[in-house]
């Protein structure tokens, strides 16, 4: 570091949940199952093996906003804050893709899948976002942080 470069305030050193790595974790299991359905597209894809993705990508979720939802302290107001926009951001993706699918006339079963597995991924990357933005913030050590969640 040179004379003039200012020095950074140490990185808070408390250990948090693997909320990021869970959420990214349920990203590539989104992932893989929608290239998996778009591997057999247009004819019917088999569904068990995606169906199997989703729910996993799911649970994943689910543990990661449940494990987030008991860190405090925690920066919330940052968190919301980004979360909200990011997630508006990612609702009008999903609704586009959601799109694309009707005008591609996917229907039944094959579209259900593709549609919740849309619905996951367009929370896994609101939260990974909100909660890398809100995880350095400083608390000020106060027991509930900025408020708690909700």
């Amino acid at each position: 570091m040179t004379a003039t470069e200012p020095e950074l305030p140490p990185v808070p050193a408390r250990r948090l949940p693997p909320v990021a790595e869970l959420t990214v974790a349920s990203l590539a299991l989104m992932l893989a199952g929608g290239v998996d359905l778009a591997a057999h597209l247009p004819r019917h894809p088999p569904l068990g093996p995606v169906v199997g993705l989703l729910v996993g990508g799911a649970v994943l979720t689910a543990v990661a906003l449940t494990l987030l939802s008991r860190i405090s302290p925690f920066a919330w107001r940052t968190f919301f804050l980004v979360a909200r926009w990011s997630l508006l951001a990612y609702a009008v993706i999903t609704g586009v893709g959601v799109f694309v699918f009707l005008y591609d006339h996917t229907g039944g079963s094959t579209l259900v899948v593709l549609i919740l597995s849309l619905v996951v991924f367009a929370i896994d990357v609101p939260t990974v976002i909100a909660f890398t933005a809100a995880r350095y913030e400083d608390t000020g050590g106060l027991p509930g942080g900025q408020g708690r969640p909700g």
